[in-house]
Protein backbone atom coordinates (compact mmCIF):
# COMPACT_ATOMS: atom_id res chain seq x y z
CA UNK A 1 0.00 0.00 0.00
CA UNK A 2 1.43 3.46 -1.26
CA UNK A 3 -0.39 6.73 -0.93
CA UNK A 4 0.00 8.31 -4.14
CA UNK A 5 -1.51 11.87 -5.55
CA UNK A 6 -2.90 10.85 -9.36
CA UNK A 7 -2.84 13.81 -11.50
CA UNK A 8 -6.44 13.62 -13.63
CA UNK A 9 -6.21 13.30 -17.34
CA UNK A 10 -9.66 12.81 -18.84
CA UNK A 11 -13.15 11.79 -16.82
CA UNK A 12 -15.86 10.99 -19.08
CA UNK A 13 -19.37 9.30 -19.18
CA UNK A 14 -19.73 6.00 -19.95
CA UNK A 15 -23.42 5.95 -19.75
CA UNK A 16 -25.87 8.05 -18.24
CA UNK A 17 -24.58 7.30 -14.59
CA UNK A 18 -21.12 5.12 -14.97
CA UNK A 19 -17.81 7.37 -15.32
CA UNK A 20 -14.68 6.05 -16.43
CA UNK A 21 -11.57 8.24 -15.10
CA UNK A 22 -7.73 7.76 -16.38
CA UNK A 23 -5.03 9.75 -13.56
CA UNK A 24 -1.49 9.38 -14.24
CA UNK A 25 0.89 8.94 -11.23
CA UNK A 26 2.80 5.79 -9.53
CA UNK A 27 0.96 2.69 -9.95
CA UNK A 28 4.21 0.33 -8.97
CA UNK A 29 1.89 -0.32 -5.70
CA UNK A 30 -1.18 -2.45 -8.22
CA UNK A 31 0.38 -5.68 -8.70
CA UNK A 32 -2.26 -7.87 -9.27
CA UNK A 33 -5.86 -7.77 -11.39
CA UNK A 34 -8.98 -7.24 -9.05
CA UNK A 35 -7.10 -5.06 -6.51
CA UNK A 36 -8.73 -1.28 -5.65
CA UNK A 37 -7.68 2.12 -4.57
CA UNK A 38 -9.28 4.68 -1.83
CA UNK A 39 -9.50 8.32 -2.82
CA UNK A 40 -9.84 10.90 -0.70
CA UNK A 41 -12.47 13.62 -1.46
CA UNK A 42 -11.97 17.08 -0.41
CA UNK A 43 -14.84 17.85 2.07
CA UNK A 44 -15.95 14.06 2.95
CA UNK A 45 -14.50 11.96 5.61
CA UNK A 46 -14.34 8.60 4.73
CA UNK A 47 -12.17 7.43 1.33
CA UNK A 48 -14.22 6.24 -1.52
CA UNK A 49 -13.04 2.43 -2.58
CA UNK A 50 -12.72 2.07 -6.22
CA UNK A 51 -11.69 -1.21 -8.48
CA UNK A 52 -8.78 -0.91 -10.50
CA UNK A 53 -10.09 -1.27 -13.97
CA UNK A 54 -6.78 -1.18 -15.49
CA UNK A 55 -3.07 0.10 -14.90
CA UNK A 56 -0.06 0.56 -16.97
CA UNK A 57 2.62 2.63 -18.16
CA UNK A 58 2.03 4.57 -15.20
CA UNK A 59 -1.84 5.03 -16.15
CA UNK A 60 -4.50 4.27 -14.03
CA UNK A 61 -8.45 3.68 -15.42
CA UNK A 62 -10.78 3.88 -12.37
CA UNK A 63 -14.43 3.22 -13.55
CA UNK A 64 -17.07 4.17 -10.96
CA UNK A 65 -21.11 4.74 -10.87
CA UNK A 66 -22.40 7.97 -9.41
CA UNK A 67 -24.59 6.34 -5.74
CA UNK A 68 -24.29 9.70 -3.76
CA UNK A 69 -22.69 12.75 -2.88
CA UNK A 70 -19.02 11.85 -3.03
CA UNK A 71 -18.84 10.02 -5.84
CA UNK A 72 -21.72 12.74 -7.64
CA UNK A 73 -18.54 15.34 -6.91
CA UNK A 74 -15.72 12.69 -8.52
CA UNK A 75 -18.09 12.88 -12.04
CA UNK A 76 -17.66 16.66 -11.87
CA UNK A 77 -13.64 16.68 -12.45
CA UNK A 78 -12.41 17.85 -14.74
CA UNK A 79 -8.46 17.56 -13.60
CA UNK A 80 -6.27 18.38 -10.42
CA UNK A 81 -5.05 16.05 -8.36
CA UNK A 82 -6.26 13.05 -6.26
CA UNK A 83 -5.22 11.78 -2.74
CA UNK A 84 -5.16 8.29 -3.37
CA UNK A 85 -4.32 4.30 -1.50
CA UNK A 86 -3.02 2.22 -3.52
CA UNK A 87 -2.19 -1.45 -4.13
CA UNK A 88 -5.42 -2.32 -1.82
CA UNK A 89 -6.50 -5.80 -1.74
CA UNK A 90 -5.06 -9.48 -2.86
CA UNK A 91 -6.52 -9.32 -6.33
CA UNK A 92 -7.11 -12.52 -8.48
CA UNK A 93 -4.96 -15.56 -9.09
CA UNK A 94 -4.65 -15.93 -12.60
CA UNK A 95 -1.82 -19.35 -12.29
CA UNK A 96 -5.10 -21.13 -11.11
CA UNK A 97 -7.44 -20.60 -13.83
CA UNK A 98 -6.64 -23.04 -16.28
CA UNK A 99 -6.90 -22.58 -20.15
CA UNK A 100 -10.43 -21.63 -20.28
CA UNK A 101 -11.09 -19.24 -17.61
CA UNK A 102 -15.01 -17.75 -17.88
CA UNK A 103 -15.03 -14.31 -16.10
CA UNK A 104 -18.57 -12.83 -15.21
CA UNK A 105 -19.29 -9.06 -14.31
CA UNK A 106 -22.52 -7.57 -13.05
CA UNK A 107 -22.85 -3.69 -13.32
CA UNK A 108 -19.60 -1.85 -11.96
CA UNK A 109 -18.30 -5.28 -11.18
CA UNK A 110 -17.20 -5.20 -14.72
CA UNK A 111 -14.55 -3.17 -15.16
CA UNK A 112 -11.60 -5.50 -12.67
CA UNK A 113 -12.44 -7.99 -14.59
CA UNK A 114 -10.62 -5.84 -17.80
CA UNK A 115 -7.11 -5.67 -16.10
CA UNK A 116 -8.02 -9.49 -15.34
CA UNK A 117 -8.72 -10.26 -18.94
CA UNK A 118 -6.00 -8.15 -20.60
CA UNK A 119 -3.81 -10.45 -18.08
CA UNK A 120 -4.95 -13.93 -18.97
CA UNK A 121 -5.26 -13.12 -22.85
CA UNK A 122 -1.17 -12.28 -22.36
CA UNK A 123 -0.76 -15.85 -20.77
CA UNK A 124 -1.99 -16.98 -24.07
CA UNK A 125 -5.49 -18.04 -22.46
CA UNK A 126 -8.98 -18.79 -24.24
CA UNK A 127 -11.09 -15.96 -22.14
CA UNK A 128 -14.78 -15.63 -22.25
CA UNK A 129 -16.83 -12.48 -20.85
CA UNK A 130 -20.25 -12.48 -19.22
CA UNK A 131 -21.50 -8.80 -19.00
CA UNK A 132 -24.71 -8.36 -16.92
CA UNK A 133 -27.02 -5.38 -16.97
CA UNK A 134 -30.38 -4.46 -16.15
CA UNK A 135 -30.98 -2.59 -19.62
CA UNK A 136 -29.44 -1.53 -22.70
CA UNK A 137 -28.47 1.82 -21.51
CA UNK A 138 -26.09 0.58 -18.92
CA UNK A 139 -24.18 -1.37 -20.91
CA UNK A 140 -20.44 -0.52 -21.58
CA UNK A 141 -16.93 -1.72 -22.18
CA UNK A 142 -18.31 -4.68 -24.58
CA UNK A 143 -16.25 -3.42 -27.30
CA UNK A 144 -13.09 -3.47 -25.38
CA UNK A 145 -13.06 -6.72 -23.96
CA UNK A 146 -13.92 -8.04 -27.71
CA UNK A 147 -10.50 -5.96 -28.76
CA UNK A 148 -8.79 -8.23 -26.01
CA UNK A 149 -10.00 -11.00 -28.20
CA UNK A 150 -12.28 -12.34 -24.99
CA UNK A 151 -15.53 -14.35 -26.46
CA UNK A 152 -18.08 -12.05 -24.99
CA UNK A 153 -21.85 -12.71 -23.90
CA UNK A 154 -24.08 -9.91 -22.88
CA UNK A 155 -26.82 -10.74 -20.70
CA UNK A 156 -29.98 -8.08 -19.72
CA UNK A 157 -32.65 -8.36 -17.51
CA UNK A 158 -34.80 -6.70 -19.52
CA UNK A 159 -33.68 -8.61 -22.67
CA UNK A 160 -33.16 -5.31 -24.84
CA UNK A 161 -29.21 -6.03 -25.42
CA UNK A 162 -28.22 -9.77 -25.78
CA UNK A 163 -29.52 -12.70 -23.89
CA UNK A 164 -32.51 -12.21 -21.80
CA UNK A 165 -31.98 -12.72 -17.94
CA UNK A 166 -29.25 -13.10 -15.58
CA UNK A 167 -25.95 -14.05 -16.18
CA UNK A 168 -26.17 -17.41 -14.86
CA UNK A 169 -28.64 -17.92 -17.94
CA UNK A 170 -25.43 -17.09 -20.24
CA UNK A 171 -23.47 -19.37 -17.91
CA UNK A 172 -25.70 -22.34 -19.11
CA UNK A 173 -24.07 -24.06 -22.12
CA UNK A 174 -20.04 -22.61 -21.78
CA UNK A 175 -17.24 -24.79 -21.76
CA UNK A 176 -14.87 -23.35 -18.47
CA UNK A 177 -11.93 -24.82 -16.61
CA UNK A 178 -12.29 -21.72 -13.63
CA UNK A 179 -14.82 -18.60 -13.42
CA UNK A 180 -13.75 -14.88 -11.51
CA UNK A 181 -16.56 -12.63 -11.16
CA UNK A 182 -17.63 -9.50 -9.53
CA UNK A 183 -20.85 -7.95 -9.37
CA UNK A 184 -23.58 -7.52 -6.51
CA UNK A 185 -23.99 -10.21 -3.73
CA UNK A 186 -27.49 -11.67 -4.89
CA UNK A 187 -25.50 -12.23 -8.19
CA UNK A 188 -22.24 -13.62 -6.16
CA UNK A 189 -24.41 -16.14 -4.85
CA UNK A 190 -26.64 -16.77 -8.20
CA UNK A 191 -23.26 -17.91 -9.69
CA UNK A 192 -21.62 -19.57 -7.09
CA UNK A 193 -25.10 -21.78 -6.93
CA UNK A 194 -24.44 -22.38 -10.89
CA UNK A 195 -21.18 -22.69 -11.15
CA UNK A 196 -19.72 -26.04 -12.31
CA UNK A 197 -16.10 -25.61 -11.45
CA UNK A 198 -14.20 -23.74 -8.58
CA UNK A 199 -13.82 -19.82 -8.81
CA UNK A 200 -12.72 -16.82 -7.11
CA UNK A 201 -15.40 -14.03 -6.26
CA UNK A 202 -14.96 -10.24 -5.51
CA UNK A 203 -16.83 -9.01 -2.64
CA UNK A 204 -17.88 -5.20 -2.19
CA UNK A 205 -18.40 -3.95 1.62
CA UNK A 206 -18.64 -0.64 3.27
CA UNK A 207 -14.74 0.60 4.46
CA UNK A 208 -13.83 2.56 7.07
CA UNK A 209 -9.77 2.31 6.28
CA UNK A 210 -9.49 0.36 3.72
CA UNK A 211 -5.78 -1.34 4.65
CA UNK A 212 -7.47 -3.84 7.80
CA UNK A 213 -6.55 -1.33 10.62
CA UNK A 214 -10.65 -0.75 11.37
CA UNK A 215 -11.77 -4.31 11.33
CA UNK A 216 -14.73 -2.71 9.87
CA UNK A 217 -15.27 -5.20 7.12
CA UNK A 218 -14.68 -8.31 8.71
CA UNK A 219 -17.02 -11.45 7.76
CA UNK A 220 -17.14 -14.79 8.51
CA UNK A 221 -15.38 -17.64 6.39
CA UNK A 222 -15.05 -21.41 6.30
CA UNK A 223 -11.02 -20.41 7.07
CA UNK A 224 -12.16 -18.50 9.93
CA UNK A 225 -12.32 -14.83 10.09
CA UNK A 226 -11.32 -12.61 7.46
CA UNK A 227 -11.71 -8.45 6.44
CA UNK A 228 -12.73 -8.07 2.81
CA UNK A 229 -10.42 -5.04 2.11
CA UNK A 230 -7.28 -6.82 3.24
CA UNK A 231 -7.78 -10.59 2.89
CA UNK A 232 -10.17 -9.89 0.32
CA UNK A 233 -11.83 -8.39 -1.70
CA UNK A 234 -11.26 -11.58 -3.78
CA UNK A 235 -12.29 -15.12 -2.08
CA UNK A 236 -12.26 -18.92 -3.35
CA UNK A 237 -15.26 -20.55 -3.72
CA UNK A 238 -14.42 -23.23 -1.20
CA UNK A 239 -14.05 -20.68 1.69
CA UNK A 240 -17.09 -18.80 1.06
CA UNK A 241 -19.57 -18.93 4.46
CA UNK A 242 -22.88 -17.58 3.28
CA UNK A 243 -25.46 -15.48 5.57
CA UNK A 244 -28.77 -16.42 4.67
Amino acid sequence: MKKVLFEIKSNRPLTENVFEMKLAGDTSDITRPGQFVNIKLDGYYLRRPISVCDCEDGELTLIYKVVGHGTEAMSKMTGGTLDILSGLGNGYDTAITGERPLLIGGGVGVPPLYMLAKELRKEGKAVSVILGFNTASEVFYEDEFKALGCDVYVATADGSAGIKGFVTEAMKDLDYTHFCTCGPEPMLKAVYNASKTSGQLSFEERMGCGFGACMGCSCKTLTGNKRICKDGPIMMKEEILWND
